[in-house]
């Protein structure tokens, strides 16, 4: 029996499913010690406009 639905076909659904963008935002901060650390965060926005009002904390 042949395959009925293809992997192209599964991303190609998920695709349409999903709406706005994944954006990975890095924040840098001083340590006590005075070294640079930095954290990330992947978030998910609508729009793009959108990440100036993303807040990540550590």
């Amino acid at each position: 029996m042949a395959k009925q639905q293809t992997f192209a076909d599964k991303v190609k659904k998920k695709m349409k499913t999903e709406v706005g963008y994944n954006v990975k935002v890095i924040k840098g901060y001083r340590t006590e010690e005075g070294n640079l650390r930095f954290f990330y965060k992947f978030v998910r926005v609508n729009d793009l406009n959108e990440l100036s009002n993303v807040d990540i904390s550590k």
